[in-house]
Protein backbone atom coordinates (compact mmCIF):
# COMPACT_ATOMS: atom_id res chain seq x y z
CA UNK A 1 0.00 0.00 0.00
CA UNK A 2 2.59 2.71 0.93
CA UNK A 3 4.43 1.57 -2.42
CA UNK A 4 1.49 2.33 -4.41
CA UNK A 5 0.78 5.88 -2.52
CA UNK A 6 4.66 6.64 -3.04
CA UNK A 7 3.99 5.61 -6.50
CA UNK A 8 0.80 8.14 -6.71
CA UNK A 9 2.57 10.84 -4.80
CA UNK A 10 5.52 10.90 -7.40
CA UNK A 11 3.22 10.89 -10.22
CA UNK A 12 1.17 13.68 -8.80
CA UNK A 13 4.47 15.75 -8.56
CA UNK A 14 5.23 15.09 -12.02
CA UNK A 15 1.88 16.00 -13.01
CA UNK A 16 2.14 19.35 -11.12
CA UNK A 17 5.95 20.30 -12.63
CA UNK A 18 4.70 19.43 -16.66
CA UNK A 19 1.49 21.98 -15.46
CA UNK A 20 4.17 24.54 -14.26
CA UNK A 21 6.55 24.29 -16.88
CA UNK A 22 3.47 24.23 -19.94
CA UNK A 23 2.55 27.28 -17.88
CA UNK A 24 6.25 29.15 -18.06
CA UNK A 25 6.51 28.39 -21.83
CA UNK A 26 2.57 29.68 -22.33
CA UNK A 27 2.74 33.55 -21.41
CA UNK A 28 0.97 35.93 -23.75
CA UNK A 29 2.60 37.29 -26.45
CA UNK A 30 2.25 40.69 -24.93
CA UNK A 31 4.51 39.33 -22.08
CA UNK A 32 7.52 37.98 -24.43
CA UNK A 33 10.33 39.79 -25.84
CA UNK A 34 9.86 38.35 -29.84
CA UNK A 35 13.08 40.39 -30.98
CA UNK A 36 15.49 39.05 -27.99
CA UNK A 37 13.56 35.21 -28.50
CA UNK A 38 14.54 35.68 -32.80
CA UNK A 39 17.87 36.97 -31.55
CA UNK A 40 18.58 33.75 -29.46
CA UNK A 41 16.78 31.56 -32.35
CA UNK A 42 18.28 32.97 -35.24
CA UNK A 43 14.94 33.14 -36.82
CA UNK A 44 12.19 34.74 -37.67
CA UNK A 45 8.63 33.43 -38.31
CA UNK A 46 6.51 35.53 -41.18
CA UNK A 47 3.17 35.37 -42.13
CA UNK A 48 2.84 35.04 -45.44
CA UNK A 49 0.31 34.68 -48.05
CA UNK A 50 0.80 32.03 -51.23
CA UNK A 51 -1.69 32.60 -53.29
CA UNK A 52 -0.96 35.67 -54.46
CA UNK A 53 1.05 36.33 -57.87
CA UNK A 54 4.52 38.36 -57.18
CA UNK A 55 3.69 39.03 -53.63
CA UNK A 56 3.77 35.28 -52.15
CA UNK A 57 2.63 32.07 -54.20
CA UNK A 58 2.96 28.97 -53.52
CA UNK A 59 5.70 27.03 -56.54
CA UNK A 60 4.44 23.67 -57.03
CA UNK A 61 6.97 21.89 -58.42
CA UNK A 62 8.89 22.47 -55.23
CA UNK A 63 6.70 23.31 -52.53
CA UNK A 64 8.42 26.87 -52.06
CA UNK A 65 6.32 30.40 -51.37
CA UNK A 66 8.35 32.91 -53.54
CA UNK A 67 7.47 36.96 -54.41
CA UNK A 68 8.37 40.21 -53.80
CA UNK A 69 7.42 39.66 -49.79
CA UNK A 70 9.11 36.16 -49.25
CA UNK A 71 12.78 37.81 -50.47
CA UNK A 72 11.84 41.27 -48.48
CA UNK A 73 10.98 39.17 -45.31
CA UNK A 74 14.35 37.25 -46.50
CA UNK A 75 16.48 39.77 -46.56
CA UNK A 76 14.89 42.06 -43.55
CA UNK A 77 15.33 38.98 -41.47
CA UNK A 78 19.61 38.54 -42.56
CA UNK A 79 19.53 42.38 -42.27
CA UNK A 80 17.87 42.81 -38.36
CA UNK A 81 19.88 38.97 -37.10
CA UNK A 82 22.95 38.24 -39.24
CA UNK A 83 23.59 36.87 -42.74
CA UNK A 84 23.30 33.14 -41.31
CA UNK A 85 19.53 34.19 -39.83
CA UNK A 86 16.38 32.46 -41.07
CA UNK A 87 13.11 33.22 -42.21
CA UNK A 88 10.24 30.88 -41.61
CA UNK A 89 7.30 31.06 -43.16
CA UNK A 90 3.75 30.64 -42.49
CA UNK A 91 1.11 30.69 -44.93
CA UNK A 92 -1.78 32.60 -43.81
CA UNK A 93 -4.88 34.59 -45.24
CA UNK A 94 -6.69 37.94 -45.58
CA UNK A 95 -8.85 36.64 -42.40
CA UNK A 96 -6.42 34.20 -40.56
CA UNK A 97 -3.62 36.33 -40.48
CA UNK A 98 -4.59 39.13 -36.89
CA UNK A 99 -5.35 35.90 -35.25
CA UNK A 100 -2.59 34.18 -36.11
CA UNK A 101 -0.36 36.86 -34.79
CA UNK A 102 -2.60 37.69 -31.65
CA UNK A 103 -1.80 33.44 -30.81
CA UNK A 104 1.60 34.25 -31.15
CA UNK A 105 1.82 31.58 -34.19
CA UNK A 106 3.83 34.03 -36.16
CA UNK A 107 6.34 37.08 -34.98
CA UNK A 108 5.41 39.07 -37.86
CA UNK A 109 2.79 39.75 -40.92
CA UNK A 110 4.25 40.60 -44.18
CA UNK A 111 1.09 39.60 -46.28
CA UNK A 112 -0.43 42.49 -48.73
CA UNK A 113 -1.81 44.45 -45.77
CA UNK A 114 -2.85 47.53 -45.40
CA UNK A 115 -2.10 50.16 -42.49
CA UNK A 116 -5.02 51.28 -41.55
CA UNK A 117 -6.70 53.31 -38.52
CA UNK A 118 -9.21 50.30 -37.72
CA UNK A 119 -6.24 47.94 -37.70
CA UNK A 120 -4.13 49.82 -36.10
CA UNK A 121 -6.11 49.64 -32.77
CA UNK A 122 -5.31 45.61 -32.84
CA UNK A 123 -1.53 45.78 -34.26
CA UNK A 124 1.41 48.00 -34.98
CA UNK A 125 2.90 48.72 -38.09
CA UNK A 126 5.95 48.91 -39.79
CA UNK A 127 6.90 51.94 -41.66
CA UNK A 128 5.94 51.61 -45.41
CA UNK A 129 7.37 49.06 -47.63
CA UNK A 130 5.12 49.12 -50.73
CA UNK A 131 2.70 52.13 -51.83
CA UNK A 132 -0.60 50.66 -53.52
CA UNK A 133 -3.91 51.50 -54.50
CA UNK A 134 -7.13 49.97 -54.77
CA UNK A 135 -8.13 49.53 -58.13
CA UNK A 136 -10.29 46.51 -60.88
CA UNK A 137 -9.53 43.96 -62.99
CA UNK A 138 -12.03 43.26 -65.68
CA UNK A 139 -12.36 41.19 -68.95
CA UNK A 140 -10.67 42.79 -71.81
CA UNK A 141 -13.52 44.92 -73.71
CA UNK A 142 -15.85 45.24 -70.76
CA UNK A 143 -17.85 48.07 -70.39
CA UNK A 144 -16.74 48.72 -67.02
CA UNK A 145 -13.84 51.07 -66.93
CA UNK A 146 -13.51 52.65 -63.73
CA UNK A 147 -15.16 52.43 -59.98
CA UNK A 148 -18.03 54.71 -61.58
CA UNK A 149 -19.13 52.19 -64.10
CA UNK A 150 -19.29 49.75 -61.71
CA UNK A 151 -21.75 52.03 -59.62
CA UNK A 152 -23.66 53.41 -62.32
CA UNK A 153 -24.40 49.99 -63.71
CA UNK A 154 -24.68 48.42 -60.33
CA UNK A 155 -22.78 45.90 -61.11
CA UNK A 156 -21.22 42.77 -59.23
CA UNK A 157 -17.91 43.24 -57.54
CA UNK A 158 -15.68 40.74 -56.17
CA UNK A 159 -13.44 40.55 -53.32
CA UNK A 160 -12.02 38.42 -50.33
CA UNK A 161 -12.82 37.61 -46.88
CA UNK A 162 -10.97 39.62 -44.42
CA UNK A 163 -9.85 42.58 -47.29
CA UNK A 164 -10.71 46.61 -46.62
CA UNK A 165 -11.19 46.31 -50.05
CA UNK A 166 -14.69 45.56 -50.07
CA UNK A 167 -15.93 48.14 -47.33
CA UNK A 168 -13.71 50.47 -49.45
CA UNK A 169 -15.56 50.04 -52.79
CA UNK A 170 -19.03 49.58 -50.86
CA UNK A 171 -18.06 53.52 -50.21
CA UNK A 172 -16.96 54.59 -53.41
CA UNK A 173 -19.93 52.48 -55.26
CA UNK A 174 -22.70 51.81 -52.92
CA UNK A 175 -25.10 50.72 -55.60
CA UNK A 176 -22.68 47.85 -56.45
CA UNK A 177 -23.25 44.16 -55.51
CA UNK A 178 -20.69 42.33 -53.83
CA UNK A 179 -19.44 39.09 -53.47
CA UNK A 180 -16.82 37.90 -51.12
CA UNK A 181 -14.90 34.84 -51.54
CA UNK A 182 -12.10 32.81 -49.60
CA UNK A 183 -9.04 34.13 -51.66
CA UNK A 184 -7.76 35.13 -54.81
CA UNK A 185 -7.28 32.20 -56.57
CA UNK A 186 -11.48 31.26 -55.91
CA UNK A 187 -12.11 35.35 -56.75
CA UNK A 188 -10.41 35.00 -60.13
CA UNK A 189 -12.58 31.69 -60.73
CA UNK A 190 -15.69 33.52 -59.89
CA UNK A 191 -14.74 36.28 -62.38
CA UNK A 192 -14.01 34.03 -65.40
CA UNK A 193 -17.17 32.21 -64.61
CA UNK A 194 -19.16 35.25 -64.63
CA UNK A 195 -20.14 35.81 -61.13
CA UNK A 196 -19.12 39.26 -61.27
CA UNK A 197 -18.15 41.92 -63.70
CA UNK A 198 -14.92 43.08 -61.70
CA UNK A 199 -12.25 42.03 -59.34
CA UNK A 200 -11.03 44.31 -56.86
CA UNK A 201 -8.25 44.65 -54.81
CA UNK A 202 -4.95 46.61 -54.53
CA UNK A 203 -3.45 46.88 -57.55
CA UNK A 204 -0.21 45.40 -56.86
CA UNK A 205 -2.12 41.94 -56.29
CA UNK A 206 -4.11 42.59 -59.30
CA UNK A 207 -1.15 43.39 -61.92
CA UNK A 208 0.02 39.67 -60.39
CA UNK A 209 -3.33 38.39 -61.27
CA UNK A 210 -3.06 39.95 -65.20
CA UNK A 211 -0.02 38.85 -66.10
CA UNK A 212 -1.43 35.23 -65.41
CA UNK A 213 -4.47 35.90 -67.29
CA UNK A 214 -3.57 37.73 -70.43
CA UNK A 215 -7.16 38.48 -70.77
CA UNK A 216 -7.87 40.29 -68.23
CA UNK A 217 -6.68 43.69 -67.37
CA UNK A 218 -6.28 46.36 -64.12
CA UNK A 219 -8.37 49.73 -65.13
CA UNK A 220 -9.70 52.56 -63.48
CA UNK A 221 -6.63 53.93 -61.92
CA UNK A 222 -6.14 53.79 -58.03
CA UNK A 223 -9.57 54.97 -56.31
CA UNK A 224 -8.05 54.54 -52.94
CA UNK A 225 -4.41 54.53 -51.23
CA UNK A 226 -3.26 51.66 -49.94
CA UNK A 227 0.19 51.37 -47.81
CA UNK A 228 1.68 48.03 -47.15
CA UNK A 229 2.86 47.85 -43.88
CA UNK A 230 4.27 44.86 -41.60
CA UNK A 231 2.38 44.20 -38.79
CA UNK A 232 3.22 43.20 -35.25
CA UNK A 233 2.11 43.23 -31.96
CA UNK A 234 1.37 46.23 -30.30
CA UNK A 235 3.79 45.09 -27.18
CA UNK A 236 6.27 44.12 -29.67
CA UNK A 237 7.82 47.64 -29.98
CA UNK A 238 11.57 46.91 -30.11
CA UNK A 239 10.99 44.30 -32.50
CA UNK A 240 8.61 46.93 -34.68
CA UNK A 241 11.53 49.82 -34.24
CA UNK A 242 14.49 46.87 -35.52
CA UNK A 243 12.03 46.26 -38.36
CA UNK A 244 11.90 49.32 -39.74
CA UNK A 245 15.80 50.02 -39.10
CA UNK A 246 16.21 47.23 -41.53
CA UNK A 247 14.20 48.49 -43.65
CA UNK A 248 15.89 51.58 -44.10
CA UNK A 249 19.16 49.95 -44.27
CA UNK A 250 18.10 48.15 -47.51
CA UNK A 251 16.53 51.14 -49.12
CA UNK A 252 19.76 52.39 -48.07
CA UNK A 253 21.89 49.74 -50.16
CA UNK A 254 20.06 49.37 -52.49
CA UNK A 255 18.85 45.80 -51.79
CA UNK A 256 15.02 46.86 -51.64
CA UNK A 257 15.30 48.10 -55.53
CA UNK A 258 16.94 45.39 -56.64
CA UNK A 259 14.06 42.98 -55.06
CA UNK A 260 11.39 45.38 -56.14
CA UNK A 261 12.74 45.25 -59.49
CA UNK A 262 13.43 41.21 -59.83
CA UNK A 263 9.40 40.84 -59.10
CA UNK A 264 7.68 44.05 -60.91
CA UNK A 265 9.78 44.38 -63.91
CA UNK A 266 7.58 42.44 -66.25
CA UNK A 267 4.84 44.45 -65.72
CA UNK A 268 3.02 46.53 -67.90
CA UNK A 269 2.23 50.19 -66.33
CA UNK A 270 3.37 49.59 -63.25
CA UNK A 271 4.84 52.55 -61.19
CA UNK A 272 8.27 52.23 -59.62
CA UNK A 273 8.42 55.83 -57.68
CA UNK A 274 5.09 55.19 -56.67
CA UNK A 275 5.24 51.58 -55.38
CA UNK A 276 8.48 52.85 -53.54
CA UNK A 277 6.91 55.81 -51.42
CA UNK A 278 7.73 55.84 -47.98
Amino acid sequence: MKKIMRSLGLMLALLTLTVVVSACGSKPLSQRNVLKTDQQSKTITWGVKADTRLFGLLDTKDGQIKGFEIDLAKAITKQMLGKDAKAKFIQVTSSTRMPMLKNGNIDAIIATMTNTPERRKQVAFSNTYFYAGQSLLVKKGSSIKNVKDLNRQKGTVLGVVGSDSVENVAKVAPNAKVLQLTDYAQAMTALKSGQGQALTTDNGILYGMSVQNPDYVVTGGTFVSEPYGIAVDKAQTPFRQAVNQSLKELRANGQYQKILHKWFHNVKGFDYEEAARE
